[in-house]
């Protein structure tokens, strides 16, 4: 039995998917592992493509494009490791970093989920944990020059997210998708006993990490590990606008979920909507 199954989604991705698993083979040497793609329906090339330039792989080819939730899904039914890891496409190992949070994950004796440290190509840092948002985290951003009278440490620590250089060990509300690890007995206390499938894509790592934390578990961040993700690797560019908006309504169901529909959701989506709204317009000029 493999310590973790590792899970690709794969749509319209292949070179990317190809280094992606080229470099788990050359850097993941201290665990048991499986590795399961699941091509979500691309027509860039034939699934079976992959099977051949790696005949360990399990390939799964889904008879839909079911999104990010659904594909994960498919791959997670076919896992047989005490871990489960979901590992975007458009990723790659640089060292054994898989290896290296499963270590630190039994050490600790944590209980939850985990990801680890993201850095773009260019070795630029990636701010892949973060807090919920809440009414004074949206304040606190827009009054920022307030939390520079904290130390570094009391600030990233208040807001995490791009106030946190990733660099050092701690818990936090929600992690980045790209690199996302939990257990499977964790995953079959769920509800549903898998993960929420409602968003297409975008948003949903954040909803399933208040879903976990809701049934007791927890999320960390690990600093001492780190990978390349390339980001919007399967995005055209053209569609990054439109996609700011799809993640701007998801966030608002996630809170509507967190806090009910009352008055602190009123305020809060006031605040956040006219945020989003002004730095998608902004965006918009620039383009």
């Amino acid at each position: 039995m493999p310590t973790v199954s590792i899970i690709i989604l794969n749509y319209n991705t292949f070179q990317l998917t190809c280094n992606c698993i080229e470099s788990i083979i050359e850097f993941t040497k201290d665990i048991s592992y499986e590795i399961i793609l699941v091509d979500n329906l691309s027509n860039e090339c034939d699934a079976d493509l992959f099977k051949q330039k790696f005949p360990s792989i399990n390939l799964i080819k889904s008879n839909e494009n079911g999104g990010f939730a659904k594909g994960n899904n498919l791959g997670i039914q076919a896992a047989n490791g005490d871990f489960i890891l979901l590992l975007n496409s458009d990723t790659y190992l640089i060292e054994d970093a898989i290896s290296k949070t499963i270590n630190f994950y039994k050490k600790e004796n944590l209980k939850g989920l985990i990801g680890c440290k993201m850095i773009y190509p260019n070795g630029k840092i990636q701010h892949t944990a973060r807090k919920f948002r809440s009414i004074s985290w949206e304040l606190l951003d827009v009054f920022r020059f307030l939390l520079y009278i904290l130390s570094y440490k009391k600030r990233a620590n208040l807001m995490l997210g791009k106030y946190f250089k990733s660099n050092f060990n701690t818990e936090c509300d929600w992690l980045n998708g790209a690199f996302f690890m939990f257990t499977k007995t964790a995953l079959v206390k769920l509800p549903q006993h898998k993960l929420d499938e409602r968003f297409f894509m975008y948003g949903e790592d954040h909803l399933w990490c208040w879903q976990f934390q809701q049934i007791g578990y927890h999320s960390y961040f690990y600093s001492e590990a780190q990978i390349v993700h390339i980001n919007n690797g399967s995005t055209a560019k053209s569609r990054q606008l439109a996609l700011r908006n799809t993640m701007l309504k998801n966030e608002l169901i996630i809170m509507k979920e967190r806090v009910g529909t009352g008055l602190y959701f009123f305020i809060f989506s006031t605040i956040y909507s006219a945020k989003e709204k002004f730095r998608i317009g902004v965006n918009t000029l620039i383009k």
